[in-house]
């Protein structure tokens, strides 16, 4: 295997200290024209390229971002990864993704990563529920912002969608369509998300004048399609099948619709369905999904925005603030849940 070319055999080749490659690297205008020339030429014989990872660690400066998100997998988190990266490379920055896979222990493995690599900053959708990774991380002094979530118990900055309110919005959209056993696939219940959009669940039937116990729910070890098969198959199996369900994500929902369609139940007449995300797979599905759509791009725009606030600070006159923005979400209603009772 070659070797790298260091500045150090520029430095021999063009017969001049390392200072004055560095010189002509980074303050060419400081260097006499004739010594200037000769160290380009040897930059240009050895195929010399400077290391820009080392550049930054001198700086304090990285052009890096990080981004670690529940799971990769799921095409919200995408979406916020897209609006995140956008808003970085009109900055010049570059964004490293990573997927926490809704795992605290690679959580705490990729903060670790973040760090020793002196990243500008990370964007952050927590997985572990007790707020110790996000302790251990705060001691490094990287500045990072949370996404779809609130910044509870910290001074964090964060970007989330009102989830109390989303919740609230599916379960109302139900009631009003007639249903009062409505089941709600929850996912894992320490996730904030989760939690919030079952408060809004029950405040949707509290405003209906009806109980918590018309509201089952279905929990699920995580987020995803295969998930949402299983809670399917378990609604099926209830001897008091509820007439709705909502889903905490729109990947549990379209598992859900995906037992149903298998065991030969009808969607919306047997059965309605409402998701979260408004994910572009919803609309596509065998029986369009109704949703309760979140700006995901905007959300990772945003964060990545706040974030850069944060890191240019010091140039700035004025001080950051740290800010919690909190979007409103909106239901968008398809063929899935469409029925009278």
């Amino acid at each position: 295997m070659a070797q790298s070319v260091g500045i150090k055999d520029v430095a021999r080749v063009a017969g001049v200290s390392v200072g004055t490659v560095s010189n002509v690297i980074n303050r060419p205008d400081t260097v006499a024209a004739e010594t200037r020339a000769r160290v380009l030429s040897a930059i240009d014989r050895l195929g010399y390229v400077r290391s820009e990872s080392a550049r930054q660690l001198r700086a304090g400066r990285s052009r890096i971002m990080g981004l670690l998100v529940l799971d990769m997998g799921n095409p919200f988190f995408v979406d916020v990864a897209r609006g995140a990266e956008r808003a970085a490379r009109e900055a010049g920055l570059g964004v490293m993704v990573c997927n926490s896979a809704q795992n605290p222990g690679e959580e705490a493995e990729y903060l670790s990563l973040f760090a020793e690599q002196r990243v500008r900053g990370v964007l952050l959708t927590p997985a572990d529920a007790t707020g110790r990774n996000i302790e251990a991380f705060r001691r490094h002094g990287i500045p990072f912002v949370l996404v779809d979530r609130v910044a509870e118990g910290t001074t964090e900055c964060s970007v989330s969608v009102d989830d109390v309110a989303g919740g609230a919005l599916a379960v109302r959209h139900l009631v009003d369509a007639g249903h009062r056993s409505i089941a709600y696939v929850c996912g894992p219940p320490g996730l904030n998300q989760v939690r919030d959009r079952r408060t809004g669940a029950l405040n949707a039937l509290a405003e209906a004048g009806l109980g918590p116990d018309h509201l089952r729910e279905l929990p699920t070890e995580r987020l995803d399609v295969a998930a949402g098969r299983d809670a399917g198959a378990r609604l099926l199996g209830l001897a008091d099948r509820p007439t709705a369900v909502f889903c905490a994500n729109d990947l549990l929902a379209l598992g859900v619709l995906q037992a149903m369609y298998a065991a030969g139940v009808g969607v919306p007449d047997d059965l309605a369905i409402v998701g979260y995300d408004d994910i572009e797979f919803a609309a596509a599905a065998a029986v369009p999904l109704t949703s309760v759509r979140q700006p995901a791009v905007t959300m990772g725009a945003l964060a990545a925005e706040l974030l850069l606030e944060e890191t240019e600070g010091g140039s700035t006159a004025e001080p950051h603030e740290h800010r919690r923005v909190v979007l409103r979400p909106e239901l968008v209603v398809r063929r899935s849940s469409l029925t009278a009772r």
